[in-house]
């Protein structure tokens, strides 16, 4: 795939922060159209007011759709999908973006609903949406992409987030899991790309530590890599270079030996003093 003109791009979590830059790259690309989920009805009337200006002054002829989807719905996630079918057709590239972080305290302290909800978002929503528009990419027999982001924090233990850690981790093994059954089952068109980032620029991990090599990675950057990612049906965005050193670390050493190593170059300590939203 090169590029996502004539394309139809759909994006979870789309009215702000990576979500946002997705939807703004495929306009640019020239998508037929781009449909914007997000649980906010604000913001995502803004960004679809600013990317629907953005389409029509590139002359792309590129049609934005807004609809207010909460994806801890499964009714509502259902709703919005049979819409999307009706007005737009085939689903090519589906970005599963929507997440969320709660807290920083210890597990026991956590108030049920936060580790439920960020359960829900992070874990059980991509599963809800993705339900919905595969079995369109499959049947379409066009090349068609699902892209799921993911975290670093999905290939280590975190603590102070165990809640979304474990999110991550089960949106992981969904993610490549899926990868692995379509090549299985013979759907060699419909490629999964799981990305794992470690801290981003977006707001929602002010106050977080630095990690040894590890600076706050740039949105455009983590939205570059992934989008070339997706063209080429890679299967994994891991980054930066440090996140995949320390899998491969803490999948030889001794389990001690891990958390000794994890804890001095600040892995362990990344989320004290966490305040993002």
């Amino acid at each position: 795939m090169k590029s996502v003109a004539g394309m139809n791009v759909l994006v979870t979590g789309a009215a702000m922060g990576l979500g946002k830059l997705f939807a703004t790259r495929a306009v640019e690309e020239g998508a037929a159209a781009v449909v914007l989920w997000d649980a906010n009805e604000t913001a995502l009337q803004q960004t679809a007011a600013e990317l629907g200006a953005l389409g029509g002054a590139a002359h792309h002829g590129t049609v934005v759709h807004q609809q207010t989807v909460d994806v801890t719905s499964s009714d509502r996630v259902a709703t919005a999908a049979e819409r999307v079918r009706d007005e737009v057709g085939t689903t090519h590239v589906l970005f599963n973006n929507a997440g969320v972080v709660r807290g920083n305290g210890y597990f026991w302290e956590t108030n049920p609903k936060d580790f439920t909800l960020t359960m829900e978002v992070n874990s059980v929503g991509p599963m809800r949406v993705a339900r919905e528009f595969l079995p369109g990419m499959i049947e379409s027999g066009e090349p068609c992409r699902l892209v799921n982001i993911a975290s670093s924090a999905g290939l280590n233990a975190i603590p102070r987030m165990a809640a979304y850690a474990a999110s991550k981790w089960a949106a992981v093994g969904f993610s490549d899991s899926v990868r692995l059954e379509l090549e299985q089952a013979g759907h060699q068109r419909v490629k999964v790309t799981t990305v794992c980032p470690t801290y981003i620029d977006t707001g929602m991990f002010d106050g977080a530590k630095g990690i040894l090599f590890t600076p706050m990675l740039k949105q455009e950057d983590v939205v570059e890599a992934t989008w070339a990612a997706m063209l080429e049906g890679r299967p994994f965005v891991v980054m930066p270079w440090t996140s995949r050193m320390n899998k491969i670390l803490t999948g030889v050493l001794p389990v001690r030996l891990r958390d000794l190593y994890l804890r001095r170059v600040g892995v362990y300590n990344s989320m004290d003093e966490f305040y993002g939203h």
